[in-house]
């Protein structure tokens, strides 16, 4: 990979402007998205029933729903889950059935054409827990990012601190905007992707920010950006590769890795992909914006005792 050696000296600050526009367009796309159309809320945010059934045979997905819809169940979700025996079913709260019988009133239903149905799960959430996650939930996110720019201020300095979280919220927003948009079903494993890729952007844009103070203080007659823009070319093979190793597990877990964590791997490649271009083209350009320079990464010059004795 020729294009990732140490002598690269690509000039991504050159581009920022319209690295920034085009951040700036995702970003409202997804604002907007989120409070006219909302989010695909799972069970575990909108309260429900979740019923796992297997068949002795392949199941026809197409005639279990019209089975639910012939007795009323509307909204459901039918899918195979694991194999093609294995049948899930999501169905939101129901006004004419009892939640302890909706497992069996569906189990009953899907029998009475004479095939063998066995239940093997069974799980319910109530609205009201469902609410609560959604708070705890966005409330973690908070305090995740809250944290971070306190760490980052004291590890490095508030540019930097200010640089990083614009970052990750940055990142959050446009997956969150993607989920939206795309109206793929948001639950908690999807919840957990995004805390997952607060922390792999983070450590991202760390990697960058520390070659950036090495720089600041090595390339001493270098302006703030040409010091920026070398030390993402330094950075810049492991920031790929990175990147390209995680996205083929990924890869592999959307795949193959069956219904459960579908949406999980898909948060996940989406945040990967916005991460690795907000520590090159928001989290730098960010703290150079606010016009970082080598006076603050020095350290504070420390008076020795007696010192003022020893002037001549």
């Amino acid at each position: 990979m020729s294009f990732l050696n140490e002598d690269t000296n690509y000039d991504f600050l050159k581009v920022r402007k319209f690295a920034f526009a085009l951040s700036a367009i995702l970003i409202i796309a997804s604002i907007v998205s989120f409070f006219t159309k909302g989010l695909n809320y799972g069970l575990d945010f909108t309260g429900g029933t979740l019923v796992e059934v297997s068949y002795e045979q392949d199941a026809d997905l197409q005639k279990v729903r019209q089975q639910l819809t012939e007795i009323d169940i509307n909204g459901a979700v039918v899918q195979n889950f694991g194999s093609a025996k294995v049948v899930q079913i999501r169905m939101p709260q129901q006004d004419h059935i009892e939640n302890a019988q909706v497992s069996d009133v569906v189990l009953a239903t899907l029998a009475s054409d004479g095939s063998k149905v066995t239940k093997r799960d069974q799980s319910f959430v109530g609205p009201v827990v469902g609410e609560e996650l959604k708070e705890q939930g966005g409330l973690a996110m908070i305090v995740a990012l809250i944290c971070i720019m306190i760490y980052v201020a004291l590890r490095f300095e508030w540019k930097f601190s200010v640089g990083s979280v614009a970052a990750l919220a940055h990142d959050v927003i446009i997956v969150v905007g993607f989920f939206s948009i795309t109206s793929v079903e948001f639950d908690l494993t999807v919840l957990a992707a995004l805390l997952a890729v607060i922390g792999y952007s983070l450590n991202d844009t760390i990697v960058v920010f520390d070659r950036i103070r090495e720089n600041f203080l090595l390339m001493r007659k270098a302006t703030p950006e040409e010091v920026i823009n070398n030390s993402i070319n330094l950075t810049l093979s492991r920031t790929v590769m990175t990147s390209l190793t995680t996205m083929l597990v990924l890869l592999a877990l959307f795949f193959f890795g069956g219904q459960t964590i579908h949406s999980f791997a898909e948060a996940l490649i989406v945040g990967i992909l916005v991460g690795t271009y907000s520590s090159v083209f928001i989290a730098s350009p960010t703290t150079l914006a606010l016009g970082i320079t080598k006076e603050d990464l020095m350290p504070p010059e420390i008076e020795k005792e007696g010192e003022e004795f020893d002037a001549p």
